[in-house]
């Protein structure tokens, strides 16, 4: 039990995170900056500061090379974290 409720406040956080960085996506300080500072902190925090960024002139985005590697170190991290919870809870004690 204790497993589903880590992995579900894992998914949960990971997916505001994209959330917030697609907000910031549409602003000066782009969906990398925001996707890091929602995953970091809070999704809140990543909110605010991407909603105190400047807009982009005519909707366009900025995505960046930033937000491809985190997105690839998050995921790794994910695996790490649910290999080491998996382990611990359903593997004997040696």
């Amino acid at each position: 039990m204790l497993f589903l409720i880590i992995l579900f406040g894992i998914l949960t956080g990971s997916l505001l995170s994209v959330l917030v960085g697609l907000v910031g996506a549409r602003r000066k300080i782009g969906f990398g900056w925001t996707f890091l500072l929602s995953t970091i902190f809070t999704p809140i925090v990543g909110l605010v500061v991407a909603l105190l960024s400047d807009q982009l002139p005519n909707g366009e985005r900025r995505w960046g090379c930033l937000g491809t590697i985190l997105a690839v170190v998050v995921i790794i991290t994910l695996v790490a974290v649910l290999v080491a919870v998996v382990g611990t809870v359903w593997l004997p004690d040696i």
